[in-house]
């Protein structure tokens, strides 16, 4: 499982021009599912973005999560996470988990993350997205979960 996480000042996704999923101050994550992840590795994902202390306190320091600042999410699938680009002009995606597992696995992460008492909004899976957002920094990660968990 792959995700790109953005400290965002607010974010929102459009599907056929309407606005799906929007949010304020929070994390935009864009979360990739391969072959083979599991619920136990949805659930380290979640615990680790809501947990992720990626906002200032009063000095600056990067002290704070998202439930320190009160802060809202914004999940979107993206299967392109798992594109190998390594080899000729055309990004292989032999490592995307199918798209019924993947959606599973991420309305699970979303599940995860409204357990851990964090807002989640989201895309709608496989559709043709627009995702918006102010990017607060800009402050961007890439995570992936270990291989043994």
């Amino acid at each position: 499982m792959k995700a790109v996480i953005q400290r965002v000042k607010k974010a929102s996704v459009t599907v056929a021009g309407k606005v799906v999923g929007e949010i304020g101050p929070g994390i935009l994550v864009l979360l990739g599912v391969e072959i083979g992840d599991t619920c136990k590795q949805a659930d380290w994902m979640a615990e680790k973005i809501v947990n992720l202390r990626i906002f200032c306190d009063d000095q600056g320091k990067m002290n704070l999560a998202l439930p320190d600042i009160k802060g809202e999410m914004l999940a979107v699938s993206q299967f392109t996470l798992a594109g190998n680009c390594s080899k000729g002009r055309r990004p292989s995606f032999d490592t995307a988990a199918a798209p019924e597992e993947a959606n599973k696995l991420y309305s699970y992460f979303m599940g995860q993350v409204w357990e851990l008492g964090v807002p989640v909004q989201s895309g709608i899976f496989q559709a043709d997205m627009e995702v918006s957002l102010v990017n607060d920094g800009p402050v961007t990660f890439v995570l992936e979960t270990p291989p043994n968990r």
